[in-house]
This record gives structure tokens, C-alpha cells and sequence, in this order.
């Protein structure tokens, strides 16, 4: 019997759906394409996932870097994780990420569905076809512009794009430190687990097949939290293929896995009598595979000179985080962080491919060498360049133009990711839509360095020691903050950004650690409710109530109002005293 073949006309076809796909669908989507986003997963979040449970790591490198943590769609998926899911669980995410996605205008969800070929016309993908495995069904979706956000960078692979793998060699490009010659190595897979405390001792029996470890073998490899699996379980990427051998890492890692916990549980040194094992997970998280070549590759150089590129659409400041070649089958360190000292940009020329015109990048797969890879590879800084290349996928539909043409609307491209809560360092709000930037700001208190012009400064968070944010006197009982103008306006919009706290991490994690440092629930310094009040002179035209937001960008819609000032009063926040607003946008 025949299988059912479904063939689907879109703009914009993203393919893989972890943190990177994910944001990419979403801003193509909400930029009006007609967008597609494929997994070959039942669940999306990739390494974020139920299935592998990674925490999303970021440039705030765990609140080491200040006010660094990244902020547009992926800080709109946290904070609404944090919102409702209070048990920490992956699961729950992963209905989050299952939300945000089926049920976003512009975009089809299709998941379990592995795409195993593609079509081109001379340097053009033109359909990618793949099976819906819980289905039986074959997929054939025709589309104009395709993002490969599979993380192996399949489709540039399928396509014939040019790409890099393995770590290149010092004099490659002229790279510090990068091995002395070029080899074929990449950084290995991970498997990870959770133990729990039963309140009675619990024996465990090693199965018969599972690896021995006594603690010099684990002399480098901290192991003393006990209720979470480690990174550096990691096998792959020197004899074993991370893609061509998968099956069998997997099936070493879990020799390691439960190798380790034998070592931790029967050794007798690790106050693990009372605990047992809760979960392993099946599907290894990759660290590294493909690289596709874009017009730019981002090196080591560019990382450590905190470099601002022109055509700058994301950042990164994750340590270059370098694996040992080997991982747990050495005796030896299992990484390097090799610090930068400030944050860099990551160049838009370094998200498409340079071969196949009409292919871009999100993720892990971009143009960087195996060093800056090091630091860009990591799930938050994924996901914003995701949610750039999805963006500016949406730009090349509107426009009519392929990728490298968006090289001629960079400007656009930066001021719409900046007004969507997207940060990228040297650049500011520039926006001539933006009509508070004509406005004069006053309020009704301030602190020191915290005045309210800071709302139309162009920045929307702390940066070094300027903070760029209006922040309320402590005796302020009745708190607002408004933008006059000289004429009148009709506003559609205004958006806010808040105060989420960058400098605290947010995601969910197996690590209890991490969760620790992390405050429950919602940040408290985010403004909860508050009005905005439309007046003409000193007449009350219009008023509108936002009530329990959660959300560090707040936008509000509006028709049919002719004002000359507009107020915004914060009532309470979620649990901070200081009421603060970073930006204030009107459109």
C-alpha cells in the first residue's frame, strides 16, 4: 500500500526544533511569512527537552557576566515557563515550547517528521520531503527561504552547501588556540540523569554490563552533587562519528551512565545510601557536528576583541568552552574554558550559507571556526540568533530577495530584532517609527543615574555601569512616568520593557545548584499591573489597564486615540519595592 503523500506550499521552512528553530519559526510567523516548523522529535526544545535535559546556557555564563542574559522570544518562553511551571519540570516546557508554537498565526507544526531529502534547482532548495513517522505520512513542503536549525546542519549537508567539521589547525586562521595541525575531531555526546532522595537507604545492583570507575578515574570530574547527571559523561568525536556512530555512543554512554552511579551509590564515599536513580535519558544532547560556510566565519579573534560587527545581529559571551577529545574515556581534564573579557556580536554574514542562496542558519550549525564555536554553540545564544534568522527569513519574503541581499537592509534587520526585545551591543533604538524618541520625558520621582529620559536613551538594559533605566524614589507611593509631544499623535502601540533582573538566571535545570540561585516564581522587579493614560492637554481621553503581566516586553494595542501626552502609571511589581522601566516605545 501506498503511503499518503502531502504536499505543502510555505515562505519560510525552518527545519529542526530546538531553542534555535523554535525562535526562528516564531519571528517568521509573527512577521507575516507563512512558516513551516519541522522536528523529528515528539517534543521540541532540543537539548532543552524532556528527552535530553540540558539547562539553557547563555553569555551571562550563570550570572558571572552582569545583566548578560539574552532577552527577545527565548526570555518570552522562560518567563512564561516561569509563570506557571513551579516544579522545575522539563515536561512542562516542553508543552510550552508545543503552545507557543501550534498555536502561533503563520505557522504549521509538524512534528515526527525526519526530512530525508532535498530538492534544488541550481543553487536554490526548492522542497524538502521527509515521513511523519506517528503517521506514516510523507511530507513534501515547497518553500522560498529554508533555515536549518537541525543543529547537524542536515540540510545544508542534503543540499551540497559548503561546510566545516572537525577543529582546524592553528595557522587555519591564525587562531591561538587551536591545535598546533587540523584534525577530524569533535567535542562527544552527553547522556544525563536525576537521582532521588527515598528517606531509607535503597541498594543498587550495577548491571553486569555497565563500566567499573574508582575515584582516580574520576580524579578530574567533579561528582559531589549526586541528584544530577554530569556533562562530562561525554563519548563520541574521535574514533566514534557523533552522527555515523550514534547508536553506539549512545549505548557506551550508557555503560558510563550507569557506571558512575554504581561508583557513587557502591564506593561509599558519596552519602548516596538514601538515594536512587529516577531518570537516564535515552537520546544523547550533540555538542558538535557541522558547520556550514557562510560569507563570514566567526573566529577566536573576533570573541576575544569583543568585536562589533556592522552587520551585528546577535551576541554571545559563553566562555569558548573546549572539550577534551576523548571525554570520560580520558584521565585528564574534560574541558578548557578559555575567558573573553566582554561580550561580542556574531555578523549576520554568518548565517546563511555561501553556496545554496536561498538556506540560512540557526543554531549550533552557523559559520564560526571549532573555537568560537566553543562559545556561540550554546542553547541561549542559539536561540537568539534564531530568532535573527527567522526575522530576517520574513525580510527576504517581504522584500522579494535572497539572504546575502538583506546584507543591503542590515539597519532594518537590527532596529526591528532591537524593537522586539533583541539585544545586540553598539547599537541603539534608531527606530523613525518610534515616536517617544520626539517626545520629552518627565515623572513623578527618580533616583540618582535613574532619570526618566532614560526611557527614550536607545538602551534597554543595564550596560556596564550606565544603568538606562527610570527607577522610582522609594517614598513614591503614586509612581508615573510620561512622554509629552509637541503635537498631537494617533498611537497603535506601546511597548514597554521592563525590569527582569539579566543578571539572574532563569531556565529550568536538573541542577540543584543552579535552581538555588535562581528566585521562584516570576521576577519580582517586573511591573505586574499598570495603566496608560492618553490625555489631550489636561484631558483624560483614554485609559488602558494591564493587569498580571509577566513579561519583561509588554506591548498594547490601540485604536481611535488623539493625544498630545501619555502616561504610564506602574501600581505594584511581583514582589520589589523601586518600580523600574527600561524603554518605552510608541508606534
Amino acid at each position: 500500500m501506498n503511503k499518503k503523500i502531502i504536499i505543502k506550499d510555505y515562505e519560510v521552512v525552518v527545519i529542526g526544533g530546538g531553542m534555535a528553530g523554535v525562535c526562528a519559526a516564531i519571528a517568521s510567523a509573527r512577521h507575516g511569512a507563512k512558516t513551516a516548523l519541522v522536528s523529528n522529535r515528539p517534543v521540541l526544545g532540543g537539548n532543552a527537552s524532556s528527552e535530553i535535559r540540558m539547562h539553557i546556557c547563555g553569555a551571562d555564563y550563570h550570572g558571572f557576566r552582569k545583566n548578560a542574559r539574552e532577552t527577545g522570544i527565548i526570555e518570552e518562553i522562560l518567563l512564561d515557563n516561569k509563570r506557571v511551571n513551579r516544579s522545575n519540570s522539563f515536561s512542562i516546557l516542553d508543552t510550552i515550547l508545543w503552545e507557543k508554537t501550534k498555536f502561533q498565526e503563520n505557522l504549521d507544526l509538524y512534528l515526527n517528521t525526519h526530512i530525508t531529502e532535498v530538492i534544488k534547482d541550481k543553487n536554490k532548495i526548492t522542497m524538502v520531503s521527509g515521513e511523519q513517522l506517528t503517521t506514516e505520512k510523507v511530507l513534501k513542503l515547497n518553500g522560498k527561504i529554508f533555515i536549518d536549525a537541525t543543529g547537524d546542519g542536515t540540510i545544508g549537508y542534503l543540499s551540497g552547501a559548503e561546510y566545516m567539521t572537525g577543529r582546524e589547525g592553528k595557522d587555519t586562521f591564525g587562531e591561538k588556540f587551536a591545535p598546533e595541525k587540523e584534525d577530524n575531531h569533535t567535542m562527544g555526546n552527553t547522556l544525563l540523569f536525576t537521582a532521588i532522595d527515598m528517606g531509607k537507604k535503597v541498594d543498587f545492583i550495577k548491571p553486569y554490563w555497565a563500566n567499573t570507575y574508582h575515584e582516580k578515574d574520576l580524579a578530574y570530574r567533579e561528582h559531589h552533587e549526586i541528584n544530577s547527571g554530569y556533562w562530562w559523561i561525554e563519548i563520541g568525536g574521535d574514533d566514534l562519528d557523533v552522527i555515523q556512530d550514534g547508536e553506539e555512543i549512545r549505548d557506551e554512554l550508557l555503560k558510563a551512565v550507569y557506571g558512575v552511579w554504581d561508583h557513587i551509590k557502591n564506593s561509599g564515599n558519596h552519602n548516596a545510601d538514601n538515594f536512587a536513580l529516577d531518570w537516564v535519558g535515552f537520546l544523547p544532547g550533540k555538542r558538535e557536528s557541522r558547520r556550514i560556510l557562510g560569507d563570514y566565519v566567526l573566529k577566536e579573534q573576533d570573541l576575544f576583541d569583543g568585536k562589533i560587527f556592522e552587520d551585528a545581529i546577535a551576541y554571545g559571551g559563553w566562555p569558548m568552552d573546549m572539550h577534551t577529545v576523548g571525554g570520560i574515556r580520558t584521565r585528564i581534564e574534560p574541558n578548557d574554558f578559555i575567558m573573553m573579557d566582554d561580550l561580542y556580536t556574531i555578523p549576520y554574514r554568518s548565517i546563511y550559507s555561501k553556496n545554496i542562496n536561498n538556506l540560512m542558519l540557526a543554531g549550533r550549525d552557523i559559520s564560526a571556526s571549532h573555537m568560537a564555536f566553543g562559545s556561540t554553540r550554546v542553547m541561549a545564544t542559539c536561540a537568539v540568533i534564531g530568532q535573527a534568522s527567522g526575522t530576517a527569513a520574513a525580510m527576504c519574503i517581504s522584500k522579494q530577495v535572497i539572504p546575502r541581499e538583506i546584507n543591503k537592509h542590515i539597519h532594518e534587520l537590527q532596529q526591528i530584532l532591537m524593537k522586539e526585545d533583541c539585544y545586540i551591543p553598539g547599537f541603539k533604538n534608531e527606530d523613525k517609527d518610534d515616536l517617544a524618541l520626539f517626545s520629552r520625558v518627565r515623572a513623578s520621582s527618580f533616583i540618582k543615574n535613574c532619570e526618566p529620559e532614560n526611557i527614550i536613551n536607545g538602551y534597554s538594559r543595564t550596560v556596564k555601569d550606565q544603568i538606562n533605566a527610570w527607577i522610582t524614589d522609594d517614598n513614591d507611593k503614586n509612581p508615573w512616568i510620561e512622554l509629552y509631544f509637541d503635537n498631537n499623535i494617533s498611537p497603535k502601540e506601546v511597548i514597554i520593557k521592563f525590569d527582569s533582573n539579566l543578571s539572574k538566571e532563569i531556565m529550568v535545570s536538573l541542577t540543584h545548584s543552579v535552581r538555588n540561585r535562581q528566585e521562584e516564581g516570576i521576577p519580582k522587579k517586573i511591573v505586574k499591573d499598570y495603566d496608560i493614560e492618553f490625555y489631550d492637554g489636561e484631558v483624560l481621553i483614554s485609559k488602558r489597564g494591564v493587569r498580571d503581566n509577566h513579561r519583561r516586553l509588554s506591548c498594547t494595542k490601540f485604536n481611535n486615540i488623539t493625544c498630545n501626552r501619555i502616561r504610564v502609571k506602574p501600581l505594584n511589581t511581583w514582589g520589589s519595592g523601586n518600580m523600574c522601566i527600561y524603554e518605552i516605545r510608541v508606534y
